[in-house]
């Protein structure tokens, strides 16, 4: 199993900035094959101080191998996401791990 998530933060002169984001992910990315679990949402709240809430929107997507995930990196969907979506957030951290 190959996990990527990303973390987002949104451009906050764009309020619909996050819900925008959230269906150009669920529109782009869902469908690419490979993808064993996709999951995107924004951020819950928490009363616990270790829980960053800084952020507005997640992307959580498992793959069956790191090959897959790379598969996706160049896949034509993806980087349409990323053209159409770029103007959407001021800051993303990506993890990536096996």
């Amino acid at each position: 199993m190959f996990s990527h998530v990303v973390i987002f933060w949104t451009d906050p002169s764009r309020a619909d900035a996050p819900d925008e984001l959230i269906a150009a992910a669920k529109k782009y990315l869902e469908s690419i094959p490979g993808i064993v679990h996709f999951h995107v949402g924004k951020m819950a709240g928490s009363h616990r101080d270790v829980v960053d809430q800084t952020y507005q929107v997640a992307l959580n997507i498992q793959f069956q191998s790191k090959q897959a995930q790379d598969e996706y990196q160049v896949h034509p969907q993806h980087l349409e996401f990323v053209k159409q979506c770029k103007p959407l957030f001021a800051k993303l951290v990506i993890y990536d791990f096996g």
